[in-house]
């Protein structure tokens, strides 16, 4: 009997995003360890990493970082496949969606502040939307939208400003990697 091996070769873009996705899981452990008083509102830090490589690398490669946060944080925190996964993915791939509109907005103009704002928004958007339509089936949901605006609006300002200026202090972006 003929065994074949598969071998796979991590590219430096694999590595990258590893260790980028690695400060977005970080950090969103520390999201989830951080009492707020209303339930499902966190300052989102690992958007700041998101914002970040999406400056500095790219929709596509913020997308990896982001699915892969959002995996690797529902399996850590124990909560993979239940609602609260649900509604971070569903909140995530809003948030995704908005950040590919925002960056071809005109960069004198936009940048990671109100793509943050912008995202920040999409996020709670897409998630009251799926509470509505699978958690609550009730329009009372809507009564929070005002207090997840603010902290929304709150939290992508605070987001948006910490990524402005890690832009500003950190090294620049490594090459691509040649493509094969």
């Amino acid at each position: 009997m003929t065994r074949s091996v598969i071998e796979l070769t991590a590219t430096p873009e694999d590595h990258r995003i590893a260790r980028l996705a690695a400060a977005a899981i970080g950090l969103s452990l520390i999201d989830a360890a951080i009492p707020l008083p209303l339930p499902g509102v966190k300052p989102g830090l690992a958007n700041i990493v998101t914002l970040i490589v999406l400056a500095r690398y790219g929709w596509g490669t913020a997308a990896w970082v982001s699915a892969l946060r959002v995996f690797a944080g529902g399996l850590l925190l124990g909560y993979f496949l239940s609602p609260g996964f649900f509604m971070s993915l569903t909140g995530a791939v809003a948030s995704l969606a908005a950040l590919g509109l925002a960056v071809r907005l005109p960069r004198r103009w936009f940048g990671p502040v109100s793509w943050s704002i912008l995202a920040a928004f999409a996020h709670i958007g897409g998630q009251l939307l799926l509470a509505r339509a699978w958690l609550i089936p009730h329009n009372g949901v809507f009564l929070l939208v005002p207090f997840f605006a603010a902290a929304a609006l709150a939290f992508g300002i605070i987001n948006g400003l910490i990524a402005a200026r890690l832009l500003a202090e950190l090294p620049a972006a490594d090459p691509e990697p040649p493509h094969a």
